[in-house]
């Protein structure tokens, strides 16, 4: 249903994905069941004990929800750079509220984001994020295509404001 959208976002950021990439993206709705409005997309290149580069895919208006990559005592949490190849996005992280945001959390989920410092970023824009940084992201009215390169990606680990997610609910 909502994969030709993804396939068009990919093809209008100018990245190449093959039939066999396109094929095995994975789409989350993080078990909300309300994709459009709550999901991602994502193609991952590579994850390795050291390192990890992905594509995430975002709907107009779509949000991946609050998180954090926390460390452990044996790992430090996640440091990831967001690299913006499409579209327009807004990542908010802890810091001081902005206080006329261009987004909002979805309707009925408010509650469960809590930082809400906007950093916008436009095609050829990155913002890189310290391990145990909680933040939220939205693509903006014509969907984003967001490049993501970071230290090893260990999704079982990923705190989430909402307690309903499940990481791996995919469609």
């Amino acid at each position: 249903m909502y994969l030709d959208k993804i396939k068009q976002l990919i093809t209008q950021s100018g990245i190449f994905l093959t039939d066999q990439e396109i094929k095995n993206l994975e789409i989350t709705d993080f078990g909300l069941g309300e994709f459009s409005k709550i999901g991602l997309t994502i193609h991952t290149y590579l994850n390795t004990n050291r390192c990890c580069a992905k594509e995430l895919i975002m709907l107009p208006h779509q949000t991946c929800p609050e998180h954090a990559h926390p460390s452990s005592l044996t790992k430090l949490g996640k440091e990831e750079t967001f690299r913006c190849r499409y579209g327009k996005i807004s990542i908010f992280i802890q810091g001081t509220d902005t206080p006329k945001s261009s987004v909002s959390p979805p309707n009925n989920g408010e509650r469960y984001y809590t930082v809400f410092h906007e950093v916008v970023l436009k095609r050829g824009e990155q913002l890189t994020l310290q391990p145990d940084t909680k933040h939220w992201f939205q693509a903006h009215g014509s969907g984003a295509v967001v490049s993501e390169f970071s230290t090893n990606s260990d999704d079982l680990t990923d705190v989430f404001t909402d307690i309903r997610i499940n990481r791996f609910s995919f469609l």
